[in-house]
C-alpha cells in the first residue's frame, strides 16, 4: 500500500492526514486493550502485543490481535504519528489552554501538558477542515480532560478530520470528544463520549464509554421520535446536585427535525430551552439498530443567543439505566457529560 503521510499546501492550515492501514480502525494498541463496560464501533486491533480483555464490552467490528491486518496498521500509525511529530506550527500561535477557544482549520501546538477541565473547545470550519493538535511538543506533555467538551457545530459522526497528537498520554473523563489521538504512551477513557479513533504506541483502556471510529461513517439520519425525561446529578456524576430535564425531538424525511428540549440545572439556576432541529444517531448496537441519538437545537426566551447538543441512551425499561448529556455553548455555556439518569426514562420510538 501507497502511504502519504501529509500534503501541505501553501500553510500548515491545509495540511491533510493519512493514516494508512490505521484509518480502518477504531481503536490500536501496541501491547495491550482493556475494554469494560463499553461500546466500540469499529474494529479493534493490537500488534505486537496480544492482550486483549473485554468485560462486559460490545465491539461492532473486527478484533485484529497481532495478525497482518495489525502490523500494517501499526506500521502505518507510527509513520504518520512521526510526520505529525515533524510539521511545522508556523503560522498558528502556541496556546496555553483550549477551552473557551473557537478555532478554524490549521495546526495548533501546546509546548508542554495541556489540562482542560469543565471546559468547552468550538471548531467552527467547512466540513472538510482539518484540525490538528500536537500537545507535548517540547518533547514531554500529556492531554488530560476531565469534563471537557469538543463542539463542531453541525456534528460529524465517528470524526476523522481531527487530529490529537501527544508527546505522552491522553486521558480523558466524563468528557464529550471529537477526533483521533495520536498517543505516544497509553490513552484513557473513562465514561463520556469519543468520537473519533483511539491509536496508542502502548495501550487503550476504555471504562464506561461510547467510542466510534475507523472509515468515515456518514451521519445515520434518525426516522423516528426520541422522548425523555427526569433527572442527572451536576456538576459530576457522584455529585449531591440535580438538574431536570424535558424533551421530544422527531426525525423526519429529507434529514429535517422538529420537537423540543428544556433543561433546569437546580445548582447554578441555568434554564435553557427551544427548539429542535437536528437529529441523528450517533452509535448503533451491533444489529445495527440506535444506541445512542444525539440532537440539537437553539435557545428560546430571554437568555442570550446559545446553542445546544444533547446526547440520549434508551438502556430499556425501566429506564434505570437510561444516560443523558448536554453541551450548551453561546451567550450562556455549560457542559454535562453523558450520565445515567434519576426518576425518569428515556425512550427511542422507531417508524
Amino acid at each position: 500500500m501507497a502511504f502519504t503521510a501529509f500534503v501541505l499546501g501553501p500553510s500548515p492550515a491545509f495540511a491533510q492526514v493519512s493514516l494508512g492501514a490505521a484509518q480502518e480502525f477504531a481503536v490500536l494498541a501496541g501491547s495491550a486493550v482493556t475494554c469494560t463496560d463499553s461500546m466500540v464501533t469499529g474494529d479493534v486491533g493490537i500488534f505486537p502485543g496480544t492482550a486483549v480483555t473485554q468485560t462486559s464490552c460490545t465491539i461492532s467490528g473486527t478484533v485484529h490481535v497481532a495478525d497482518a491486518a495489525a502490523q500494517q496498521a501499526s506500521i502505518d500509525f507510527l509513520t504518520a504519528y512521526d510526520a505529525i511529530a515533524a510539521l511545522s506550527c508556523e503560522g498558528s500561535p502556541p496556546l496555553t489552554v483550549l477551552s473557551g477557544l473557537t478555532l478554524p482549520p490549521g495546526v495548533y501546538c501546546v509546548s508542554a501538558a495541556a489540562t482542560e477541565t469543565g471546559g468547552v473547545l468550538t471548531l467552527n470550519g467547512p466540513s472538510d477542515g482539518v484540525w490538528i493538535f500536537k500537545i507535548g511538543t517540547g518533547g514531554t506533555g500529556a492531554l488530560t480532560g476531565t469534563n471537557f467538551t469538543v463542539l463542531m457545530p453541525g456534528g460529524q459522526t465517528c470524526n476523522n478530520n481531527v487530529f490529537w497528537w501527544t508527546a505522552q498520554a491522553a486521558t480523558l473523563t466524563d468528557s464529550t470528544f471529537i477526533g483521533t489521538i495520536l498517543a505516544g504512551t497509553s490513552i484513557t477513557i473513562t465514561r463520556g463520549t469519543f468520537d473519533g479513533q483511539a491509536l496508542a504506541k502502548v495501550a487503550v483502556t476504555m471504562t464506561g464509554t461510547q467510542l466510534c471510529g475507523g472509515q468515515p461513517q456518514p451521519a445515520i439520519q434518525f426516522q423516528g421520535s426520541v422522548t425523555g425525561g427526569g433527572q442527572i446529578a451536576v456538576p459530576d456524576p457522584a455529585s449531591p446536585g440535580r438538574a431536570s430535564f424535558g424533551f421530544n425531538a422527531k426525525g423526519n424525511d429529507g434529514g429535517t427535525a422538529s420537537g423540543h428540549f428544556n433543561y433546569l440545572n437546580h445548582v447554578t439556576g441555568l434554564h435553557v430551552n427551544g427548539p429542535v432541529n437536528s437529529v441523528v444517531v450517533s452509535v448503533t448496537n451491533p444489529d445495527g439498530s440506535p444506541n445512542t441519538i444525539r440532537f440539537s437545537g437553539t435557545c428560546d426566551g430571554n437568555l442570550p443567543a446559545c446553542s445546544f447538543v444533547v446526547t440520549v441512551q434508551d438502556n430499556g425499561e425501566p429506564g434505570t439505566s437510561d444516560q443523558f448529556g448536554v453541551t450548551v455553548t453561546g451567550g450562556v455555556s455549560e457542559t454535562t457529560s453523558q450520565r445515567v439518569i434519576s426518576n425518569g426514562n428515556i425512550q427511542f420510538h422507531l417508524k
